[in-house]
């Protein structure tokens, strides 16, 4: 990253500072501190965390922010050096240009300034600069009075056959210059801004096999207020081959933008003006608008790109924040027909015990035998829930469950499998069971989400978890990265158990990374569990940054010193001793014991390092250590009267569970094996512009059943109609 710390190594055109407060409105000091620490190697969660006083408190999203406005600014800077190099080869930097191009702010901006030096492949207008044409393209756009044919007559040479050939050539590099300049382009903006539609129309020949876009088959949409879901479905279909797709002006809007235009660049009422008319229109329809249609097409596809992985980045940290059963055995069931349930008895921390198969379903029909084997198992393993896929005859099997008597209390909770199968036939899962087959692994992979869903979920590609809308259309990288970050902020705020975490877990907590996970579970098998926190440093390449980064997010459970299994940073154990000495106490009084800590007055222990956010966070760690943020598991149950879409009735009230959040409304499942949508106008008795506002993944509800396409397999629900 381009680093502001090394100010007096590198060229900077504008203040990096100024630059990042104006486009987050943070201020100047705190921006200073998070590029400091940034630059450092500090990671975001460290900073949110651990780093308060220098931060104004700001919350990971915030800070965020702020450092990909720093890598915007970089990349800026970067382009800024190569644009001048480029324009200074050339011979044709001026002072006045030079000026511009490192004062500019927007990259756009910037591109624009480059463009008319921009390096070409072979176009008309350098075709006609080639054949010697662009002295007449100058004298044309001075526009002053003279025959145009007696000056063009000079330019008739080999490859000139003619006047008119002379004046064609030279309208093509006035089309050019007047499709590269700036004022054209910013006024063009501005129109297609405001008031540009854009459109889509079926392919000929292509309206059965794309009947999926049919919606899209003659579509016109305002761009500035289309949604992002769709653009990204007609751009799906465009990819496709079924939609032909663009941005239009309506006539009165062009006439507009002409007159404009002939405004700026037609200057008198002669013959070369009217050359430089003829140049403009051209330009217009040859070259200006549809490169500002290309950039705006691609700006919008940003733009939707950027609220689908918003979406998709906020449903995957509800998922990985889903409430957790803990450290509980389970019987995990992986629900089949004709193959059979496959079942897996798990310990307190996931190991696993034992796995059978059992066929409660057709064709077998083998329930009493199935029954008894469930019976065995859970008095044998002293099982304390049991966990049920939500795949295929994944209600059956609940219910076949549900059936089985039971002489104490154990509950039944059906869990989202999706990418489970995928987990099964990974690498990862060949790993941990290399002895077992991938139904096995399934199975297992249910029961730890039940326990864990975020232990279990971070060895799947957050992708293939199917928590988002058009996950495969938007921009790959920017996805990743996004959901990356997501699974980071996750895994950091809940915490980790450094002894029975895996290495899959380790490697998002805060500066550790793939090669120290593997390195601490390596030292855990030759030394066994870590003792304290300290011994972290004896893991092969823990360094002194590397240990600051995750010493606060790792947990060593039954650690002879209290703090090592806290939130409470190691740097800040000196703070808590003397807030235990001050109060006649040892440190294992303090921890946990409201009364005391309550009486803390942590003015007392305020340093110039050392602030009032970081002293409370500490108190309130000191008070409930260790405390998981996550609530509670929760069972569920569906309807016993639906099973399938044929038993579903318009106006029926069903208990439904959210499994999916998009920009558009939210998806419920209520037990039919096809979720059923609830439109964002049917989710509150209020204005709305996010269902994610009101509604969150895993929320239990209830809906009221409006309309069910049998033919198309669509079921319209609503919660407000439920309430």
């Amino acid at each position: 990253m381009y680093s502001i710390l090394a100010e007096g190594e590198k060229i900077m055109f504008i203040d990096p500072i100024r630059f990042i407060s104006d486009k987050t409105a943070v201020s100047g000091n705190y921006i200073q501190n998070i590029v400091k620490l940034l630059d450092e190697g500090g990671t975001v969660p460290f900073i949110a965390r651990y780093r308060k006083e220098m931060t104004g408190c700001m919350d990971e999203v915030k800070i965020e922010e702020v450092k990909e406005v720093y890598r915007q600014f970089s990349e800026l800077e970067k382009r800024k050096t190569a644009v001048l190099d480029s324009i200074r080869e050339q011979e044709k930097l001026t002072p006045a240009l030079e000026a511009d191009i490192k004062r500019c702010t927007d990259l756009r901006v910037l591109e624009d300034l480059y463009l008319p030096y921009k390096p070409k492949k072979q176009t008309r207008a350098t075709k006609a600069k080639e054949l010697g044409l662009e002295p007449l393209a100058a004298m044309l756009m001075k526009q002053e009075n003279g025959d145009i044919f007696f000056k063009a007559q000079r330019f008739v040479k080999e490859g000139v056959k003619d006047e008119e050939a002379a004046l064609q050539g030279a309208r093509d590099i006035i089309a050019e210059w007047l499709s590269e300049n700036e004022r054209s382009r910013d006024l063009l903006r501005r129109f297609v801004e405001a008031q540009a539609e854009i459109y889509s129309k079926i392919v000929k020949g292509k309206e059965k096999e794309g009947e999926t876009f049919s919606d899209y088959f003659d579509f016109a949409d305002v761009l500035r207020k289309s949604p992002s879901h769709r653009i990204l479905a007609i751009r799906r279909g465009e990819k496709e081959g079924f939609l032909r797709i663009g941005l239009r002006l309506g006539a009165g809007v062009e006439e507009q933008v002409s007159e404009q235009l002939e405004r700026l660049f037609v200057k008198a009422k002669n013959e070369s003006a009217e050359q430089v008319a003829m140049a403009l229109k051209d330009a217009y329809k040859r070259l200006l608008f549809p490169s500002i249609e290309s950039e705006y097409m691609t700006l919008y596809k940003q733009k939707a790109d950027e609220e689908a992985i918003k979406v998709f980045a906020e449903n995957l940290k509800q998922l990985l924040l889903a409430s957790p059963l803990g450290n509980k055995r389970v019987l995990a069931v992986d629900p089949g027909y004709r193959t059979g349930c496959k079942v897996v008895c798990l310990d307190e921390t996931g190991n696993l015990l034992h796995n059978t198969a059992i066929y409660p379903h057709p064709p077998q029909m083998q329930s009493q035998e199935a029954a008894a084997a469930i019976s065995h198992l859970l008095e044998k393993y002293k099982i304390d829930a049991i966990a049920i896929g939500n795949g295929t005859a994944g209600r059956e099997t609940e219910k076949f469950i549900r059936d089985i008597p039971i002489n104490r209390p154990i509950e039944a909770f059906m869990v989202n499998e999706s990418g489970a199968s995928i987990y099964s036939a990974s690498a990862i899962a060949r790993e941990e069971f290399p002895d077992y087959d991938i139904t096995v692994r399934g199975a297992v992979s249910i029961g730890r989400r039940l326990m864990d869903p975020l232990a279990e979920l971070v060895k799947l590609d957050p992708k293939s978890i199917g928590v988002g809308q058009y996950q495969h259309d938007v921009d790959q990288t920017k996805l990743k990265e996004s959901l990356d970050t997501v699974v980071v902020s996750c895994v950091n705020k809940v915490g980790v158990n450094v002894n029975t975490a895996g290495k899959h877990l380790l490697m998002h907590v805060s500066g550790l990374g793939p090669v120290l996970a593997e390195n601490i579970t390596a030292y855990i098998r030759e030394n066994g569990a870590f003792k304290s926190r300290s011994e972290l440093k004896k893991v092969k390449r823990m360094g002194e940054k590397a240990f600051q980064q995750c010493a606060g997010f790792l947990r060593i459970a039954g650690a002879s010193y209290p703090l090592d299994n806290s939130s409470v940073h190691p740097e800040s154990y000196h703070i808590v001793e003397k807030m235990a000495k001050d109060a006649g106490y040892q440190v294992t009084t303090l921890i946990g014991n409201l009364d005391l800590c309550s009486k803390i007055n942590i003015k007392n222990y305020v340093t110039a390092e050392i602030g009032i956010p970081t002293l409370q966070d500490i108190v309130k760690e000191l008070k409930k250590p260790g405390r998981d943020p996550r609530s509670l598991a929760q069972a569920f149950s569906f309807s016993d009267s639906v099973h399938t879409i044929n038993d579903l009735q318009e106006g029926m009230l069903l208990p439904g569970i959210v499994t999916n959040i998009t920009s558009f409304g939210a998806f419920i499942d209520i037990g039919v094996k096809q979720d059923g949508l609830v439109h964002i106008s049917e989710i509150a008795n209020r204005y709305i512009s996010n269902p994610s506002e009101v509604l969150s993944l895993n929320q239990q509800l209830q809906v009221k059943v409006l309309q069910v396409d049998m033919e198309r397999k669509r079921i319209s629900l609503s919660v407000k109609q439920a309430q």
